[in-house]
């Protein structure tokens, strides 16, 4: 009988594609995704990777085995979904996974008050651009801003995001033609804020570029340019001004997501209401 861990690293490094990614979704080193695979291996008796020096792809055998690992992993995830909903003792800890902006500007400062309604609640938050894999355990409640279509998800649409364009005073009251810009970075292109920015560019030049909101924002906040920035966040910054422009800015939905068995348990359902709340007053839906 082989390990259940050799099979739990086996499926990390099938999804992943390398050691390194593997050992990075499981927090270990690539000589332990190594090692286990080799212990299935043999385990097995039969030959599930081809190591070359700088991939590792899947036998044929490892491709089958990977398929059918696939599907044990989603049921054992399942299963612990079930056990949390059905256990007799409260839950004492929910994973929530945002976007990085929703996540330090509406979430956390709000925690405080959650905490003091229920105590015994602990609240993770992780504020991340990549999607949380609900199926893999790695959050149990995500606010997206695309709409899931796995059909097994609970989704409820609980907000509407919106963007401006925003300088500092000092680079406001410069003519429109010796306007400045600073974008997000190429992996930002086709986010429609971004879009939107290189509508509003004629031939204007962008002259900074960051991979995170934060870093616009202080940016901006210089007087280096104008940054399209959600208006949660730049509303509130007495350092910066909106910004009149020729085009309608984009606009994002929000979307809560779980599992309905993981719903029903008296905690993530307080998280719920929390985000449902939260986050329809401070990005309402239109009325």
């Amino acid at each position: 009988m082989f390990d259940w861990q050799d099979l739990k690293h086996f499926v990390a490094l099938a999804r992943t594609g390398s050691l390194s990614a593997a050992a990075r979704e499981l927090g270990c080193d690539h000589a332990t995704v190594g090692r286990r695979v080799a212990a299935l291996e043999q385990a097995l008796g039969l030959r599930l990777i081809v190591r070359l020096p700088r991939s590792t792809p899947l036998t044929q055998d490892g491709q089958a085995i990977a398929g059918l690992a696939a599907e044990i992993e989603a049921q054992s995830q399942a299963i612990a979904r079930h056990a949390r909903s059905a256990g007799a003792a409260p839950q004492a800890g929910v994973r929530i996974s945002a976007p990085p902006s929703i996540a330090a500007h509406i979430l956390a400062p709000r925690i405080a008050a959650f905490n003091q309604a229920f105590p015994q609640i602990v609240v993770t938050l992780s504020g991340e651009s990549a999607l949380a894999e609900l199926d893999r355990g790695e959050a149990d409640i995500a606010v997206r801003m695309v709409r899931p279509q796995q059909p097994e998800l609970l989704t409820q649409r609980i907000g509407m995001m919106r963007y401006a364009l925003y300088a500092a005073p000092e680079h406001a009251a410069l003519p429109d033609a010796a306007r400045r810009f600073l974008a997000y970075d190429h992996h930002y292109q086709q986010q429609p804020h971004q879009q939107w920015l290189q509508q509003l560019l004629q031939g204007r030049p962008v002259v900074f570029q960051a991979s995170d909101l934060f870093s616009l924002q202080q940016a901006a906040r210089s007087g280096l340019g104008a940054a399209v920035l959600p208006t949660f966040v730049a509303d509130g910054d007495p350092d910066l001004v909106p910004l009149p422009t020729a085009n309608a800015a984009p606009t994002r939905e929000l979307w809560l997501v779980t599992y309905p068995d993981l719903a029903r348990t008296t905690a993530v359902r307080a998280v719920m209401n929390f985000l449902v709340e939260t986050l329809g007053k401070t990005c309402p839906l239109p009325a």
